[in-house]
């Protein structure tokens, strides 16, 4: 997830950024399977936020708020974490927004 979260710190807050992540994700997931659950939750998470403002105009605060949200979520994530870690921080996924 370092690679992830330092190549997303990198980006601009738009729908372009989302969109590639979720290809990133994708890649990850394809291969390390052991992230595959991970990656799938993650990119639904941005995915829904894709599908809600794709055609529409975006507000910058709004945008800058997901975008951040998205970045924090990441940097929280530790992939050689015990089981115990690691089911936290699936649900933490599972249970996120990326806005309002």
């Amino acid at each position: 997830m370092n690679d992830l979260h330092t190549w997303l710190s990198q980006q601009h807050h738009g729908l372009r950024t989302f969109r590639t992540f979720q290809q990133k994700l994708e890649t990850l997931g394809r291969d390390d399977p052991a992230q595959r659950g991970l990656c799938r939750l993650l990119s639904g998470l941005v995915g829904s936020y894709v599908e809600a403002f794709d055609e529409a105009p975006l507000p910058v605060e709004l945008a800058d708020g997901a975008y951040h949200r998205l970045l924090a979520l990441v940097a929280s994530i530790d992939l050689n974490a015990d089981a115990d870690r690691r089911l936290a921080d699936i649900n933490r996924v599972a249970e996120s927004r990326l806005w309002q």
